[in-house]
C-alpha cells in the first residue's frame, strides 16, 4: 500500500499534573522535514521524537506541536525568590535612569512569568506521558496517510485503465489510419499523372511507414503502465519511483504526438498527456 504525505492527527490526555495535547500535520515535501514546537520543559524529548518520525515516515514536512496546560487547582503557590530578585534588580537599574520613577508594584512583579509558581510537576513522569501520547498521535497520522494513499492509488489505477484503453484503441486504428493516408498519397499522384514518378511514390510511402511506426511507443506505454501498477501494489516509499515513471510516460506520449499523421492519433496523444498530467499531480502527494 502506498501512503499519502498529507494528514492531520490530534491526541489529548488530561492527568493529575495537567493536560497534554499533540497536533501533528504533514504535507508534501521532497524529504522528511520535521518541525517541532515543544514547551521548554519538554525539550529533552526532541531527539526521541525526531527518531520516532524517522523510523515511522519516509517523506513529508511534519509539524509537531505540543501544548501543556498545568493543573494548578489545589496546589499552594510559591514565589521564585531568585527570579523575583533578578526582576527587582533590573527594575531598580532602569528606575535609576528615570527622574522621579513610580514605585515598584509588588503585584506587577508577581504577574511576571515565572515569578509565581505552583508546586513543581514531576518532569520525568510528564515526559513519559508526553512521549506515549506522541506515539498515539503518530500512529493516527500514519493511519490517515495510509487511508489517503489508498484513495490516491485508486485514482491512479483509474487513469492507468484509461491509458491502456487509449493505447489499445490507437493500436487498432493505426492500420486503418495508415491505409487512409496511403490512399491520399496515391490519389494525389493520380491527379498528377503527367508527373508520376514511381521512385518518388515509393519514397513517400516509405516516409509514411517510418512516421507512422508507433509500435515502439505503444509498447513502452504499456510497459510503463504495468510498472506503475506493480509499484502501487508493492507499496512502501514509492513516490520518487512513480514520479520517474510519470516522466517516462510523458516522454512516450510526446513522441507519439510528434509522429501523429491523423487527427485520431493526434487526439489520442492529447488524451494520453492529459491523463498522465493528472496522474503526475496525484503522485506528488505520495510518500
Amino acid at each position: 500500500m502506498v501512503h499519502s504525505m498529507t494528514a492531520f492527527a490530534r491526541a489529548e490526555r488530561a492527568g493529575a499534573q495537567g493536560t497534554l495535547s499533540w497536533e501533528l500535520r504533514s504535507v508534501n515535501h521532497r524529504y522528511l522535514e520535521p518541525h517541532l514546537r515543544l514547551p521548554e520543559s519538554f525539550r529533552d524529548l526532541e531527539g526521541v521524537i525526531r527518531e520516532a518520525l524517522r523510523q515511522g515516515l519516509s517523506r513529508g514536512k511534519v509539524e509537531c506541536n505540543l501544548r501543556f496546560v498545568e493543573e494548578t487547582a489545589g496546589k499552594p503557590l510559591q514565589v521564585d525568590r531568585e527570579r523575583a530578585a533578578q526582576l527587582v534588580a533590573a527594575a531598580e537599574t532602569v528606575a535609576s535612569l528615570i527622574n522621579q520613577p513610580a514605585p515598584l508594584n509588588p503585584l506587577e512583579v508577581l504577574a511576571w512569568p515565572g515569578v509565581l509558581v505552583a508546586d513543581a510537576s514531576d518532569p520525568q513522569a510528564l515526559n513519559s506521558e508526553a512521549l506515549t501520547l506522541f506515539n498515539q498521535a503518530l500512529a493516527e497520522l500514519k493511519n490517515g496517510r495510509a487511508r489517503e494513499g489508498s484513495d490516491l492509488a485508486a485514482l491512479l489505477t483509474e487513469r492507468l485503465d484509461s491509458i491502456q484503453q487509449e493505447v489499445a484503441t490507437l493500436r487498432q486504428l493505426v492500420p486503418q489510419m495508415l491505409n487512409t493516408q496511403r490512399q491520399k498519397i496515391l490519389d494525389r499522384f493520380s491527379d498528377l499523372r503527367a508527373e508520376l514518378d514511381p521512385q518518388r511514390l515509393e519514397q513517400e510511402l516509405v516516409l509514411l511507414a517510418q512516421k507512422s511506426d508507433v509500435a515502439e511507443e505503444l509498447d513502452r506505454l504499456g510497459t510503463h503502465v504495468s510498472e506503475v501498477r506493480r509499484v502501487l501494489k508493492a507499496g512502501g516509499a514509492a513516490g520518487r519511483r512513480l514520479d520517474f515513471l510519470m516522466q517516462e510516460l510523458n516522454r512516450e506520449a510526446n513522441t507519439l504526438g510528434s509522429k501523429a499523421f491523423d487527427p485520431r492519433s493526434t487526439q489520442a496523444a492529447v488524451n494520453l498527456k492529459v491523463l498522465i498530467e493528472q496522474m503526475r499531480e496525484q503522485v506528488q502527494n505520495i510518500e
